[in-house]
This record gives C-alpha cells, sequence and structure tokens, in this order.
C-alpha cells in the first residue's frame, strides 16, 4: 500500500506552524517567510540555479516530490476565504502552474467545482473526513505516495488519527509565541513514530518520524 508523507513542515521553536493573522498578502500570517528561510535558500527551490545551496536542506527539500502521486491539503493552504466561497476567482497562492503536479484535494465543509491548472495540478474540494480523503488520494495516486500537504490542523488531524507513515518536521531557531500548534493533544506520538534528527549549518533542525 501507498505510505502517506509530511515533508519539509516547518515549525518555530515554541511549535508553530504558522502565525497569526492570515490575509491574502501574509499567508503565514505574523511568520512571514520566517519559518522557510532554509528551504527558499536551497539549489532545488531555485529551481537548479547556480548558487543556490547544496547539503542537507536542499536533500530535504528535494525528497518533497519524489514519488508522490497526490496531496491532501486543508482550505487554509488553498486560500485566505473562510465559509461560503464569495467567489470561484480565487485560484491559490501559487499562479496557474502550482508547484505540485499531481490531483489535489483540498478538505472544505464548502466543496465547489473541480479547479484544473497548468502542469497537471487539479484541486478537488471535498467534505470529507481524513479517512475519506485518504482513501480518494490513494485512488488518484496509484502506486505512488501520499502527501498531506498541510496546513497545521490538517497535518496533526492525520497524526491524531494514525494515519502518516512518513513525518518530516523542520524546527525553525525563532520564536512566533502565536499562530497554530503543531503538537497540542498529540502526547505519546514517540510510541508510534521513531524519530531521528541532524542539525544543518543553517542552523535548523530536521526530525523524521517513521512508523514503529
Amino acid at each position: 500500500m501507498s505510505k502517506v508523507r509530511v515533508h519539509n513542515f516547518a515549525i518555530s521553536l515554541d511549535g508553530f506552524g504558522t502565525g497569526e493573522g492570515q490575509t491574502q498578502d501574509e499567508p503565514f500570517g505574523h511568520a512571514d517567510h520566517r519559518l522557510h528561510q532554509w528551504m527558499i535558500g536551497t539549489r532545488t527551490f531555485r529551481g537548479n540555479e547556480e548558487g543556490g545551496g547544496t547539503g542537507v536542506d536542499d536533500a530535504f527539500t528535494a525528497a518533497y516530490w519524489n514519488g508522490i502521486g497526490a496531496e491532501i491539503m486543508g482550505r487554509n493552504k488553498f486560500g485566505p476565504q473562510r465559509g461560503p466561497w464569495a467567489d470561484h476567482e480565487w485560484r491559490g497562492w501559487w499562479g496557474e502552474n502550482p508547484p505540485f503536479h499531481t490531483p489535489v484535494f483540498v478538505l472544505t465543509h464548502h466543496p465547489r467545482p473541480d479547479l484544473e491548472m497548468e502542469g497537471g495540478t487539479t484541486f478537488h474540494f471535498i467534505d470529507a473526513t481524513p479517512e475519506e480523503a485518504l482513501e480518494k488520494a490513494r485512488a488518484a495516486a496509484g502506486d505512488l505516495d501520499v502527501r498531506i500537504g498541510g496546513g497545521v490542523d490538517t497535518v496533526r488531524q492525520y497524526l491524531a488519527a494514525d494515519l502518516i507513515d512518513h513525518l518530516h518536521v523542520v524546527v525553525v531557531p525563532i520564536l512566533l509565541g502565536r499562530g497554530e500548534r503543531l503538537w497540542d493533544g498529540l502526547e505519546g506520538l514517540e510510541d508510534r513514530l521513531a524519530f531521528e534528527s541532524v542539525t544543518a549549518p543553517s542552523g535548523v533542525t530536521h526530525i523524521v518520524g517513521t512508523r514503529r
């Protein structure tokens, strides 16, 4: 059976995976891009341009795409709107060619028509439990794995339901103080996942948990 994976999920020292006050201009609220500077500077993120960093940060960044056939994300990762869709003009943060290049299942209590984008990404907006969404994503992914893309609440739900096989969290040495915390309600997670960690020259610590 395909695996369920989380990659490059950055959190602050105090456990916040996003800041407070998300808007269209600030997808991560007051955290801005501080959680992701380690990745933005890598050669993979820059499209293999000259001058991008290599090493451990780049290796973890590149693993994000390997062997993924579908993604599941929460509505707040797709966009800043809440409640019923005011219109269908919003097409995501990423422009007309999002970086996923797979089917993407967006969890929402307000479904809307599928949104087909360039590059092989199609957003499917579904009102489903984590288990139901995973069943749909696995059917779309075939023999490939399913990535749980975030945001915080979506990753936490899948961890709470014991549906994650591979968890990659990046601890960034900043304090946010407010926002959405990843670890709340997940006491004893180490009983289900075996953890290893490595600290990169950039100062972040990569923590990888794999199913025991």
